[in-house]
């Protein structure tokens, strides 16, 4: 394929790109340096006060030569502060915040590993059509993703996310029936059942090994209020309606959004609550061009939520799912117009709190 000239050679825009590109090709491989750093504690062990490598190396129960040259990586890049005099390695408490704990972005490196896996594969479909089905994924998928969101359910989800939809903790200090739909790895459930042991909870989904996690969560927890059933979520039915039930970031990569909601509305009371959290961008290309995450949720569509859609020639409506979509989908499958919030902890998400329309 030949590049065919279209504008006059800018020298100084080349040079700019090329900054750019290198900027980017840089921080797809120190994003696996993070994720090892996770894994293996080093970013504790950097925590800790200044040390040198071996003494880093040996806070952590690592081979010092690989900990010294995983140092260099994290020092040159800015994310550790090396002290030449002392040959000492630090991790500032502003990045400690950050990477370490509760608060730690450092597992969303964890997806970008498991996602990099599946690259030759994509570039086949890009050629041959179809998709990459969701169970090809897993486990290693909805391992990351339990990783990436399990921390901002501990934070945020009896305290912030439940008061945005109007009467829904009374319901379930009273009593309520609640699934949660396309659950993963279930640890809403788990949080959701200790929090009102007079309410039963419900979660369902297609992938077994996730299923088995939740299970074995919730009977570490001693719960005897939260069951997980392995369904597909377009297909569940149920002896008696559900008071309440949750879609956390799984919609917009279903095969069929429009009968997974349908299917939704028909187990879902008649005064129900439909909890539905989705990424939050703009509808149209050309309205996201200045949203700095607009590059992260074209690329995660890209290499998973399109793909695992097309791969059961679905909808594809991909990662990018826009508020006016979201509402139209809602509004189809029989529930009213629903209010948006921001998503507690996650700013680029939104929540849609809705209920049954009284004219469906």
């Amino acid at each position: 394929m030949n590049v065919t000239e279209t504008a006059p050679f800018d020298p100084a825009k080349a040079e700019a790109f090329a900054g750019q590109l290198m900027a980017t090709l840089q921080g797809g491989l120190l994003s696996h340096l993070i994720d090892i750093g996770n894994r293996t504690d080093l970013f504790l062990a950097a925590a800790g006060g200044p040390g040198t490598s071996a003494e880093i190396a040996e806070r952590a129960g690592l081979h010092e030569r690989y900990v010294r040259e995983w140092l260099a990586a994290m020092a040159t890049a800015r994310i550790v502060a090396y002290d030449p005099p002392t040959g000492t390695f630090a991790l500032p408490p502003e990045h400690a915040a950050l990477l370490v704990g509760e608060g730690s972005m450092a597992p969303i490196a964890g997806m970008n590993t498991v996602l990099a896996k599946y690259v030759p594969e994509l570039a086949r479909v890009f050629r041959d059509g179809g998709g990459i089905p969701y169970a090809t994924y897993c486990p290693d998928f909805s391992e990351a993703m339990d990783a990436v969101g399990r921390g901002a359910f501990d934070r945020f989800l009896i305290e912030h996310y439940l008061p945005l939809a109007p009467g829904l903790v009374d319901r379930l200090a009273a009593g309520a029936r609640v699934a949660d739909v396309a659950c993963g790895s279930g640890h809403a459930l788990v949080l959701l059942a200790k929090a009102f042991p007079a309410s039963t909870f419900v979660g369902y989904d297609l992938d077994e090994g996730a299923i088995a996690r939740a299970r074995k969560e919730a009977a570490a927890e001693g719960l005897t209020n939260v069951t997980y059933e392995l369904a597909d979520i377009a297909e569940i039915s149920v002896g008696a309606p559900f008071d309440a039930v949750f879609v956390f970031d799984a919609l917009h990569d279903q095969v069929d959004p429009a009968r997974v909601l349908d299917r939704v509305r028909r187990v879902i009371a008649d005064d129900g609550i439909f909890f539905l959290r989705e990424p939050h961008v703009a509808d149209s290309l050309e309205a996201n061009l200045e949203n700095p995450m607009a590059p992260v949720v074209y690329s995660v569509s890209t290499l998973h939520c399109l793909t695992v859609s097309l791969a059961h020639d679905g909808a594809g409506i991909g990662t990018a799912f826009g508020e006016q979509h979201a509402r139209r989908l809602l509004v189809e499958a029989g529930f009213a117009d629903p209010t948006l919030h921001p998503a507690p902890g996650q700013p680029f998400d939104a929540v849609y709190v809705t209920a049954p329309s009284r004219a469906a």
